[in-house]
Order: C-alpha cells, then structure tokens, then sequence
C-alpha cells in the first residue's frame, strides 16, 4: 500500500501538470439490466517514464441477487512505445487498491498528523482498503466501521483488525452518528444516494475522503458538508460531470464550481495549499480517474515481474 501511495502521489502529480492525456470515461447503458458499462483509456508520461492503459468497467446491480459481485473489470496494459498489449490485470482488485491509495494521499496532505481515530462507511471491498491506506499515513489507534448489514460489519472486523498496518481496535458502529462523531478521519464507500452521516455529527477539523459517489444520482456527503469544506478532488472535469457529491449542491445553489479548491495533484506539488487551520474541514472528493489505473498497472506489472507472479502467452 507504501508504495501504491507514492504511485497515486506520483500519477495526480502528473495529471495536474498536463502530462497525461485522459478523456472522460464513455458509459453505456444497458437498460435491460439496468446496469452500466464504462471505458476508461489513458496515456501517462511521469518521472518514471510512460505508461499506457484501458480499463473496462461493468456495474450490473442485479448480480448481487445472483450471488455475483456488482462490478468486474478489466485493465489492458499496452506498451507506450509499440501499443502491443502488456498484460492483462483483474481490474476490481487493482481498482480497490488504487482508490485506496488515492485516500491515503489525500489524507496525507490533508489531514491533521496527529489523527487517530478513523471511521469507515461501507464494510465491503473498497471499505478495506480506504482503511488500510488511512493507516498505512496516520497511526490510527481505533476505527469505527458502520454498514446497514451487521454480518458485513462483523466479518469486516474479523478480517481486518490487527492485519498490518490497521490496529487490532476496531468497533462496530450502532449508528452513522456513533461513527461521524468520534472520527477524525471518515471515508466513504458506499453506493449510498442519501447522504451517510449528518453534518452536525462532525468534529472540528475532520478530514473525509468521498469515495463511492461516482454517479450525479449519488450522494454520501451531506450538502452542508460541503459548503463549508476545503474540497479537493482528483479531477475538476470528472467531479464536475460525474461527483453527486458536488453536483447536487451546485444544482440547489449551494457553492459555485469555484468551490473546488484544488486537484489533489496541485496539492501534492505545491501548487495550491492543502489544510490551512487545525478546525477546517478537508474533504477529499474522488469518482476514479484512468490515470490512477495505468500508474497501479504500471507498478502490479513491475511487482509481478520481480516475484515471478501470472501467466506469460504469446501475442499475437
């Protein structure tokens, strides 16, 4: 997760400096299913030389009742010099680990250094790794986790507590408000369409990575919230077409879109200030950017290549 960090920092770095080309994902609907599919391609040119990926996504929200899960993905890694393919990655796992990573910078530059305790909204697959990201950058000492499905809590506890680098301290929330209101750091992951915790459960200085709002139709934040943050979010362009989060209170007249503070890679370089009081309230605000998927194929590629990890074929 160390170094999954320093490639998101690295990957928001670049994508704010105008060295990487990435349109916005094309959706398709598939009605029949009510499901829906993106495609995400992307061209990266960083410290570390270049980068080449497409990754296809597919949400099919009746496959829960099938006992399969909601999303599969795909990452296509392609060489920047030929175009020939790379690798082929499962791309649920990779996405988890990234948007995880992503947090875990945001709440870097963001967050108070003496944070130590975390509260996570969603005890599924991207709930895991918001978790270990937070704590891979604070020394959390307790989490408090809140799901509707207690069992998802329950089981998120047992497989999570005392696994390096998150603490053995882990307790399930009764309530939204027991979670909001002891936290210091909150991320949400969830497909939530109703805000997940109020705004006057919030401490002072609570910093938020908004995570799982990647539809304008969804929201996790509520929109008092983020009138009175510092948001920061991974791309203007995404977050402005795709955030619920930020697109719903621009729609009742909330904020302006000059209420976006900053990329997160304007952040990271200096550009623009990240917190700037120990009260203020940070949101980080992320729907997922291809870049962050070519930098953790990049990096999963290099990684299986040094331990002898995957399957080699031909091509073509």
């Amino acid at each position: 997760m160390g170094e999954a960090i320093a490639a998101m920092k690295q990957a928001f770095a670049a994508h704010s400096s105008g060295t990487v080309e990435m349109p916005l994902r094309s959706r398709l609907n598939v009605r029949r299913h009510a499901a829906l599919g993106l495609v995400m391609p992307v061209y990266l040119e960083d410290a570390d030389g270049e980068a080449l990926a497409v990754k296809v996504v597919s949400i099919f929200p009746n496959n829960l009742e099938k006992n399969l899960p909601l999303i599969h993905a795909a990452v296509l890694a392609l060489d920047p010099d030929t175009g020939c393919p790379l690798a082929l990655l499962e791309g649920s796992a990779l996405t988890a680990i990234r948007t995880g990573a992503a947090s875990g910078a945001a709440t870097d530059v963001l967050s108070r250094p003496d944070c130590r305790i975390a509260a996570i909204f969603g005890a599924g697959v991207q709930g895991r790794t918001q978790l270990e990201a937070v704590c891979a950058v604070r020394q959390i000492e307790t989490v408090w986790v809140f799901d509707p499905n207690p069992h998802r809590v329950d089981q998120f506890i047992r497989d999570m507590a005392g696994k390096d680098p998150v603490p053995k301290d882990l307790r399930a929330a009764a309530s939204p408000h027991q979670a909001a209101s002891n936290a210091e750091i909150i991320c949400t992951a969830t497909t939530s369409k109703l805000p997940v915790f109020a705004d006057f459960d919030l401490k002072p200085g609570v910093h938020i990575n908004g995570v799982g709002s990647y539809a304008p139709e969804m929201q996790e934040i509520p929109a008092e919230t983020v009138q009175r943050a510092r948001v920061v979010v991974d791309s203007r362009e995404a977050a402005l077409n795709e955030a619920g989060d930020l697109i719903q209170p621009l729609q009742a007249g909330l904020i302006s879109t000059n209420h976006i503070h900053a990329e997160l890679g304007e952040v990271i370089t200096g550009r623009k200030e990240g917190r700037t009081g120990r009260d203020q309230v940070t949101i980080f605000k992320s729907v997922g950017i291809a870049v962050q998927d070519a930098a953790a194929a990049r990096l999963a590629i290099a990684k299986a290549r040094e331990l002898h990890l995957g399957q080699v074929l031909q091509w073509p």
